[in-house]
């Protein structure tokens, strides 16, 4: 797939999505809050704006696997 298989396991992946349906997606800071957690605990930093941006197209997506991997790759690249 994508070097981005390399940065965060399947399991890793899987389970943020299970957070961030679980929290219906409904709280943009919370949802952008568990993806800066879940980044920061890999050694990246992200800005709080760039995860909200980054969660609304997750959300627009239908939380979509692929598209929350694309999505903190991205966020993974800016540091």
């Amino acid at each position: 797939m994508t070097a981005m298989k390399e940065r965060f396991s399947e399991n890793e992946l899987t389970s943020l999505r299970n957070d961030l349906l679980q929290g219906g997606l409904i709280d943009f800071r919370e949802a952008a809050e568990l993806v800066q957690i879940f980044l920061m605990g890999r050694g990246y930093g992200v800005s709080p704006q760039a995860a909200r941006d980054a969660v609304g197209r997750v959300e627009m997506a239908g939380c979509a696997l692929p598209v929350l991997q694309h999505e903190l790759e991205n966020l993974a690249l800016v540091m």
